[in-house]
């Protein structure tokens, strides 16, 4: 794995101490992709990169595709989408299903542990087992890092009628947080990103949003009619234009003897 040195690639945090993270800062975001973020601030050579509960591998395909010398493992507890997933497979990933609870992975064998928008998903019971299991496979000078939706913004309002995150996303920040504190676990930087999305029509988003497996929604006739108009109010010329923010947390294992 290539030197890692964060002052050279250090683009927006809180600037706060692991004792002081933040669920949000508003005067903290820049608007730009996850894949630019991602790009500046991982040691993407010739390394070994786990995403835990990767959904379809969206952006962990696009990694692959860019760092050939990279071995990328993309986990998920989701049966169905795992099938699609070994359907459709690349040369540098495995695809596994295991949750991240539990991961298969030797003690110290992990470059870069991924957490793409997944944490809140795992019942809040794991959620530190999940931290203590990613400080263990990770090498001396590895990296994690999570992505989390920041609960603010016209697209979380909408996603609210689908499924209220406030919660799940507060027990996720709360284990993220406890993994900054561990003796061998440091906080390197809080970053905000406002995320452009653009949805050509109800049926793409339908698609992206409501007809899911990971999650069983319990959605009525009012309940989707109200989503759709929600939705089709933001309608343009071009589709539906959102900015999303997220948060990404980056965290390093000390280097401990």
């Amino acid at each position: 794995m290539g030197v890692y040195c964060p002052q050279l690639i250090y683009w927006s945090s809180s600037g706060m101490s692991a004792n002081r993270m933040v669920l949000d800062n508003q005067e903290a975001y820049l608007t730009g992709t996850e894949m630019e973020l991602m790009e500046r601030l991982l040691p993407l050579s010739d390394c070994r990169v786990l995403e835990l509960g990767c959904g379809s591998a969206r952006i962990t395909r696009r990694l692959a595709r860019a760092h050939p010398d990279c071995h990328f493992i993309a986990t998920e507890v989701d049966s169905v989408q795992h099938e699609k997933n070994l359907g459709n497979t690349a040369g540098n990933i495995s695809f596994r299903l295991e949750g991240a609870q539990s991961i298969g992975e030797p003690d110290q064998s992990v470059d870069v542990v991924l957490m793409l928008k997944s944490l809140h998903h795992v019942p809040g019971s794991v959620m530190l087992q999940v931290m203590s299991e990613v400080a263990r496979v990770l090498k001396p000078g590895g990296i994690a890092y999570f992505s989390e939706p920041v609960y603010q913004g016209e697209f979380n309002a909408l996603m609210s009628l689908i499924h209220d995150e406030k919660y799940v996303r507060e027990l996720a920040f709360k284990a993220i947080q406890s993994l900054s504190e561990r003796d061998d676990m440091e906080l390197l930087g809080q970053y905000f990103l406002n995320v452009p999305g653009l949805y050509d029509s109800w049926e793409c988003f339908e698609s992206r949003f409501l007809n899911i497996t990971h999650t069983q929604l319990k959605i009525d006739k009012p309940r989707y009619r109200q989503i759709k108009k929600a939705f089709m109010e933001h309608m343009g010329p071009r589709g539906a234009e959102f900015l999303k923010p997220h948060r990404i947390d980056l965290l390093r294992k000390r280097n401990i003897r």
